[in-house]
């Protein structure tokens, strides 16, 4: 089993970030990074539903969370400002080894919900690097929030890179 917890990115400081995430509820924020161009991250043990939403509404910017499960699939939540939102599940064959219903999850929805969340934060996000990220598979779910990332035109950095 590997971690449980999640992440949290937005375009906000680092510090900014923080505070928001825990007024949010996000529990055991331990580490964050600065992932460039105006954007962070955050990573806790826990976060509640909705967090993606509440922390779109206080930073004033497109926020992207990912929960974890054990490290072996991830629920995605993208939400901006005016009020837009998407979902999406990272590690889909995993996922359905937990019984977790894939459906709910549909890909053609997460791409367009992706591209207009990337477009709302200034970003190109790349439209096949995002579709090979949602139905990819890899040993942990981490690597492919990752490539999500880069596929929205974020850097995504190491948990604990300053400036990275």
């Amino acid at each position: 089993m590997g971690d449980s917890g999640g992440m949290a990115v937005a375009r906000a400081t680092v510090t900014e970030l923080r505070e928001f995430a825990a007024e949010a509820g996000f529990d055991g924020v331990d580490v964050d990074a600065d992932l460039g161009g105006g954007w962070s991250a955050v990573y806790c043990a826990d976060q509640p539903g909705g967090a993606a939403a509440a922390l779109a509404r206080r930073t004033g910017a497109p926020v992207l969370t990912v929960a974890y499960l054990d490290s072996d699939v991830g629920f995605v939540e993208g939400a901006t400002f005016a009020g837009g939102g998407w979902k999406a599940l990272l590690n889909r064959e995993t996922a359905e080894d937990y019984e977790i219903p894939v459906d709910r999850f549909p890909v053609q929805a997460a791409l367009v919900g992706a591209r207009d969340w990337a477009a709302a934060g200034g970003l190109t996000a790349d439209p096949e690097g995002v579709r090979a990220a949602l139905t990819g598979s890899e040993a942990f779910a981490e690597d492919l929030a990752e490539r999500l990332l880069g596929a929205l035109g974020i850097a995504p950095a190491a948990p604990g890179e300053e400036g990275a």
